[in-house]
């Protein structure tokens, strides 16, 4: 019997669960992704077709095809300044032609999925046209995904809520898969522009209570300007569970291992970036979740989580080693 595990959120942290946990066969995997993306080749492919933004979905695509590196490069691939596709990533107008080909966005998904021998399912968290938009503490309204990531007004200023604008109603699909997964991962990815736009959906909330699976939300190891500054791993949880309900979470993954002083510095003085860490363990003595701690970094030129490490949590987790 195959486990059923899916992930929510999008970046390069869930990129790296799907791509640890894609080589064990006794998975089926699936990927729940915002389509909240406004920026780059997503924003003018969605202005100009009319589509559900790609991005999301093409990274999902690469994370979880057969050969990774060469459909990473070719998903990648940009042309270049000076012709009428500049800027266009490959993989986001392999998505909008079987779009238009097949007349059906998922369609579109799944046959581009077929193409590159994707080990799992791919589905937007729904198929509403919506753009993301917060509330600052002084009241600014910020709507769109890429002026939320890219602040262009004061970083330093603390978001209150967040929303879609549109319907944003869950794809009925997503509902059917998280009910009947066995694992439910959230995380880890920007807070705000990669995690929250997917459990704003209508329903998403209900769903995801309704299902037996358990719970891991795989919390950040770096802040982001903008989004979660001076943040502990209690201020992220508390916003995963401001939208998707207390007593939801089973386990809060968190990474334990040491960051080197030369790349936290450069972090903060390039990003305004710092290290997330539990400062006191204590706090989480009555939390309705378990706090785990790992070793979960890869630390080279980035400070990012490593997908081999987090594949060996979770695989601890599906065998019955974590309680």
């Amino acid at each position: 019997m195959k486990v059923n595990i899916t992930t929510i959120g999008w970046g390069t942290g869930t990129f790296n669960v799907l791509y640890g946990l894609k080589k064990n066969k006794d998975y089926n995997l699936a990927a729940i992704v915002s389509v909240s993306d406004s920026g780059g080749s997503t924003g003018e492919i969605r202005d100009q077709f009319g589509i559900l933004p790609p991005g999301d979905i093409r990274r999902a695509i690469v994370a979880l095809s057969e050969d990774t590196g060469i459909v990473r490069k070719l998903f990648e691939y940009r042309f270049k300044a000076g012709n009428r596709m500049s800027g266009h990533t490959i993989g986001n107008l392999l998505l909008t032609a079987l779009t238009d080909i097949t007349g059906d966005f998922e369609k579109g998904i799944q046959e581009l999925s077929d193409m590159f021998d994707v080990r799992g399912k791919v589905i937007p968290v729904t198929l509403d046209d919506t753009q993301l938009g917060i509330t600052l503490e002084d009241g600014t309204e910020i709507i769109g995904e890429t002026n939320i990531d890219i602040p262009k007004h004061d970083g330093n200023l603390e978001i209150q809520e967040a929303f879609l604008v549109g319907e944003g109603k869950i794809n009925p699909r997503a509902r059917e898969i998280l009910i009947n997964s066995d694992y439910i991962i959230i995380g880890p990815g920007d807070l705000y522009t990669s995690i929250v736009p997917n459990l704003l959906a209508i329903g998403m909330r209900e769903a995801i209570q309704e299902s037996k699976a358990k719970i891991i939300y795989i919390c950040n190891i770096m802040t982001k300007h903008g989004e979660t500054n001076n943040f502990q791993v209690e201020n992220f949880v508390e916003i995963v569970e401001k939208y998707i309900g207390r007593n939801t979470i089973d386990y809060v993954l968190v990474n334990n291992a040491p960051i080197g002083e030369e790349l936290i510095l450069k972090y903060k003085e390039e990003e305004n970036k710092q290290p997330v860490r539990i400062t006191d363990i204590e706090i989480f003595a009555n939390a309705p979740y378990k706090i785990i701690e790992r070793d979960l970094v890869n630390e080279a030129d980035y400070i990012r989580h490593d997908p081999r490490k987090l594949a060996e949590a979770i695989n601890d987790f599906v065998e019955g080693w974590i309680k």
